[in-house]
Formats: C-alpha cells, sequence, structure tokens
C-alpha cells in the first residue's frame, strides 16, 4: 500500500503553510528523525555495513525511534584516502537505478562543468542523509541507506566539450560481438550516472532529484531500474544470486588482494600530462543482458550446472570444496573429460583463462515485465569496473563470444563503456580537474 505526504509534510506542519515554511518543516521533521541515527549505533554507520533487524522509522510527534542498521548507514560522498568514488567497492545495494544524458545542443564545457557541480553538491547532501534546498520529500521518513551516487562520462563527452584531445584511448568503443543485439537508444551517452540504496524511495529520490537539476543543460538518453536481494534478508551474509537462481559473484577480486588497486583503478598509467585528470579514477562497462528464463529453467539441474561450472546449490565449483574454494581447471571425471566442461562460464570467464585478467562485478538483476510471447524480460544489468576495458572486459567477453555455454540463454541489448574519475575533492566536484584543468 503506498502512502502520499501532505502538502505540509505530514504531521509537521497544516495545510495553510507557506512554501518556505513548508520547506522548512520537511527539513526540521528529515533532521529530527536523522539525530536518530546516532542512537543505532556507531557500527551501523560503517560504510557499507549491512544485516540486523529490518525496523520502519518514521517522524512521529513523540520521541524518535532510532533508524534500523539498514537506514542509517552512510556512505561518504569523497574517501579522502581512497581517492575513488562511492558505488565501486561498495557492498551491492538492493535498489540501484542507471541512467544515461546527453548534454543538450548548445551546452558548452561551462554548462557541463556547472551542470556536475549541482550535481555533486547534491549527491553528497543526500548521500549524507540530508535534504536538498529544494525537494520534493519523497524520502523524507528514512535515513541515507547506503545511498551512493556514481557519475560517469562517455567518450562523446569530450567532443561536445572540446576535450577530444584529452580523452583516454580507453574510451575506444567497445568491438561488436557476435551475440550481441544492442539497441542504439539504450547504449552509450555523454554522462552516466549509477545510483544504489538500500532503500527504494532513497534511491528514487536521488534519481528525482539528478533528474530535475540537468534542466536545460542534459536530457536523459535511456535509464534502467534493478534490484538485488536486500541486506538483512539471509541469515548471514552470502553472495547475491542472480535471476537464474545462481549464486553470481564468487570469483569478484577484494579490495584486500594484492594487486586490486592496480586491475580495477587508473593508476600511474595515467602519466602527468592530458590524462591525469583520471588517475584514482575506473571504467565501468554496462551491458543489459535479458536472460531466457524459460529457456533456461526447462534444463534439468545437472546441465545447468555443467553449463556454469558450479553447484547451483552453494556456488561451489564442480571440483569440490565449497562456494571459494578455488576451481581445479585441470580435475577430470572418470570417464576422462574435465569436470569443469571445457565451455562451462566459470571456466572461460576466470582469470586463469584469460592471463589473469580481471572484473570487479558489480550486477543488478532487472524484470521489466513480459514480452508479448509472455516470457519475462528479465535478467542482469550488468556492470563490472576495470583500469583498462582493452586489457579487461574486451579480451574476456571476446572469449565468451567463441563458446561459453551460457551464451544461448542470454541476449546482449544494451551496452556502454565510461570513464569514471576520481572522487571529487573537498569542496570541489567530480571531474574538475579535467573541465578546469
Amino acid at each position: 500500500m503506498t502512502t502520499t505526504a501532505s502538502p505540509s509534510g505530514g504531521t509537521a506542519g497544516s495545510a495553510d503553510h507557506t512554501g518556505s515554511e513548508r520547506a522548512e518543516t520537511l527539513e526540521l521533521s528529515r533532521r529530527r528523525l536523522l539525530g536518530t541515527v546516532g542512537a543505532a549505533g556507531a557500527a551501523g554507520l560503517v560504510a557499507g555495513a549491512a544485516g540486523g533487524a529490518i525496523g520502519v522509522a518514521a517522524a512521529q510527534d513523540g520521541p524518535p525511534t532510532a533508524l534500523s542498521t539498514v537506514g542509517s548507514t552512510a556512505v561518504a560522498f569523497r574517501d579522502e584516502h581512497a581517492k575513488h568514488q562511492a558505488g565501486i567497492t561498495t557492498p551491492l545495494q538492493a535498489r540501484g537505478h542507471l541512467l544515461a544524458f546527453d548534454l543538450a545542443p548548445g551546452a558548452d564545457r561551462k554548462a557541463a562543468a556547472a551542470l556536475l557541480r549541482r550535481w555533486s553538491r547534491t549527491a553528497e547532501e543526500l548521500m549524507a542523509g540530508r535534504t536538498p534546498a529544494a525537494d520534493t520529500g519523497v524520502a523524507l521518513d528514512a535515513g541515507p541507506s547506503s545511498l551512493t551516487v556514481t557519475f560517469g562520462l562517455g567518450s562523446t563527452f569530450f567532443d561536445r566539450t572540446g576535450l577530444t584531445a584529452r580523452r583516454p584511448r580507453q574510451l575506444e568503443p567497445l568491438p561488436d560481438f557476435s551475440s550481441d543485439e544492442l539497441d542504439a537508444g539504450r547504449s552509450n551517452g555523454d554522462l552516466w550516472v549509477q545510483i544504489g540504496s538500500d532503500d527504494a524511495l532513497v534511491a528514487f529520490h536521488a534519481l528525482r532529484a539528478l533528474q530535475k537539476e540537468a534542466g536545460d543543460t542534459a536530457r536523459l538518453r535511456w535509464q534502467m531500474n534493478g534490484f538485488n536481494r536486500t541486506p538483512g534478508a539471509t541469515a548471514s551474509p552470502m553472495t547475491t544470486r542472480n535471476l537464474m537462481g545462481q549464486v553470481d559473484g564468487t570469483n569478484n577480486p577484494k579490495p584486500s588482494e594484492s594487486g586490486f588497486d592496480e586491475r580495477i583503478f587508473v593508476g600511474r598509467d595515467a602519466g602527468s600530462g592530458e590524462y591525469a585528470w583520471m588517475r584514482g579514477g575506473s571504467y565501468a562497462v554496462v551491458r543489459r543482458i535479458r536472460m531466457l528464463l524459460d529457456d533456461w529453467e526447462k534444463q534439468p539441474l545437472a546441465k545447468q550446472e555443467k553449463v556454469i561450472g558450479r553447484r547451483k546449490a552453494d556456488g561451489a565449483p564442480l571440483t569440490g570444496g565449497d562456494e571459494h574454494t578455488k576451481m581445479d581447471l585441470d580435475k577430470n571425471g572418470a570417464d576422462g573429460l574435465p569436470v569443469v566442461p571445457a565451455d562451462a562460464h566459470a571456466r572461460i570467464a576466470a582469470p586463469e583463462s584469460n592471463q589473469g585478467a580481471t572484473l570487479l562485478r558489480r550486477p543488478f538483476s532487472y524484470h521489466d515485465g513480459f514480452r508479448d510471447d509472455g516470457a519475462p524480460d528479465a535478467g542482469l544489468l550488468f556492470v563490472c569496473w576495470q583500469a583498462d576495458p582493452l586489457r579487461a572486459f574486451v579480451p574476456i567477453q571476446r572469449k565468451l563470444d567463441r563458446g561459453d555455454a551460457l551464451s544461448p540463454f542470454l541476449r546482449h541489448e544494451a551496452s556502454g563503456l565510461f570513464a569514471v574519475p576520481p572522487a571529487a575533492v573537498a569542496g570541489g566536484y567530480v571531474g574538475q580537474p579535467l573541465l578546469e584543468g
């Protein structure tokens, strides 16, 4: 059931308030609620924390109730140590929106800089659980709920802003793959925004705020909405599952591993010249991959597991152990054939099969209703991160394209590649060194 706030912001005021009074009432109510975050405990404020009982918090006339762990968790807009934008190594959130914008005709470098400044300011406010000056009140009763907002730049952004000479070679268009059935209208774009949150209203609130602030500077090109399992929905933290029911993301590299930063974030390779603005940033490949779920669900369990190369129940490799046991790609069965088939998805995508090429997968599932034939229009909003897509995503996808047993059950329908600059410095905005350097 959906409830709608009254024009006065619920219980906080009467219907005859002026616009300024209503805005003040909304802000006071939100601040009063967010003041309870401290009562949730310091552990609830650690970036990316999850778990705990899912509770309900709302601004009432009586004493405020502390937010649950899910609501109180905040992620910093800028990390002065890591220098990376949020939403890359942040744990997966329950709700997500991916959007691409094109700069409007006549919008130049100065206009793009002003937009990114507005967006960065608004994202910082929202991620901290604060209410922007002009607000809709959609997320009035919620805490920050692990909100992250991440900004990226497409290849065409550099042409539109007169910065072609500063476009990195890593933004060269992705090659065509035989499995592609791409919709150009839902691919690429000048600007890319990734929004994630553990609360659907908080995510929508950020989406609406950023879309409004685009104003006359940029026009929405495409939008995709996704979801994951909500933190706390399982007895203990677990790797999420995709819509095929498979544990998805077991082999993801971890920030604690040696060489993680070199593989995922741009380092010294950025140089000190025209590409130095990307040092500490990363490259995001975005793919809308429809799953042919009706066909997949007809396959017997044993067939599904051979296609993936892992057990469906727990994600463990077919060669034995648990989910995190290293897959033995050299192990043969009693029939003399590899236990993990040669065309199994997990084998082909493994770093060991790709000269160490590594991706950080951070996807959302999606469901956009049903197609004319009754099949679900559902699948994966695949987002992966790397320091150089020409050395990571491209060779891995080429290999999958040539013989992945999972390919017959997938349709790649949209694609994009974006340069994601490092986090903004204090008082600055994302992309400032590029636009003002």
